[in-house]
C-alpha cells in the first residue's frame, strides 16, 4: 500500500500532463503531494523526510512555475531533490550510527540478523548513492533542457522512476549474493 501511495502523486502529474499539459499537472502534482502528507500523517502518525523534502520542493517549484508560467522551475525539481538526496547521503557518512544506505537497504536483507555487512562496505555503496543521486540531477537537466517538453515528462515519469529501481534492485541482489545469510563473511560464488 505505501508503495502506490508513493507513486500516486506521479501518477496524478502524467495523467494530468496528458489530460491538460503543463501547467494543470502542477497543480494536480501539489494537490496529491498535499493529500499524501495528509494520508502519511494520518496513517503513521509522522510524514516520512523524504516525502516531507519532496511536498516542499514540489511546492515551491510548483508555485514559481504556476505563478510565474515558466516550466523550468518545474524541471528543475527533481534535480534539486537529487542533489539534496546526494548531500544527506554524503553527510550521512558522517553523522549517524548507520548510513542513509544501511538505513534503507538492510530491511531489504532481511535486518542485520540475517546478513552481516560490513561498515567498509556500507560506507563504499553509500558513495555510490552520492554520486548516482548527482549524476541523475544532471541527467534530468540534461533531458529538460535539451529535449522537449514531452520527452522530459516521460523520461521524469518514467525513466527516473525505473533508473532508481534498477539501481536499487542492482544493489540489494549484489549485496544478497556477496554475503551469506549465515556468515558475516563475503560469499565464495562472488569472489
Amino acid at each position: 500500500m505505501q508503495a502506490l501511495l508513493e507513486f500516486a502523486p506521479l501518477v496524478a502529474f502524467f495523467v494530468a500532463y496528458r489530460l491538460g499539459g503543463l501547467y494543470v499537472a502542477t497543480a494536480v502534482l501539489m494537490a496529491a503531494m498535499a493529500v499524501l502528507l495528509i494520508v502519511d500523517y494520518l496513517r503513521l502518525r509522522r510524514v516520512p523526510a523524504m516525502h516531507a523534502l519532496s511536498a516542499v520542493l514540489v511546492f515551491l517549484f510548483g508555485t514559481a512555475t504556476l505563478v510565474l508560467h515558466d516550466l523550468r522551475f518545474i524541471q528543475w525539481k527533481p534535480t534539486v531533490f537529487f542533489w539534496l538526496a546526494a548531500l544527506a547521503f554524503l553527510g550521512s557518512q558522517w553523522i549517524g550510527k548507520q548510513t542513509l544506505t544501511q538505513r534503507l537497504l538492510s530491511a531489504a536483507l532481511g535486518g542485520d540478523e540475517n546478513h552481516r555487512v560490513p561498515d567498509s562496505t556500507w560506507k563504499r555503496l553509500n558513495i555510490v548513492w552520492v554520486v548516482f543521486y548527482v549524476v541523475l540531477g544532471g541527467l534530468n537537466l540534461f533531458v529538460a533542457f535539451n529535449f522537449s517538453e514531452y520527452v522530459w515528462v516521460r523520461f521524469k515519469v518514467v525513466g527516473l522512476t525505473a533508473i532508481n529501481f534498477v539501481f536499487i534492485g542492482v544493489q540489494v541482489a549484489w549485496l544478497v549474493r556477496r554475503f551469506s545469510a549465515s556468515s558475516g563473511e563475503p560469499s565464495t560464488q562472488s569472489r
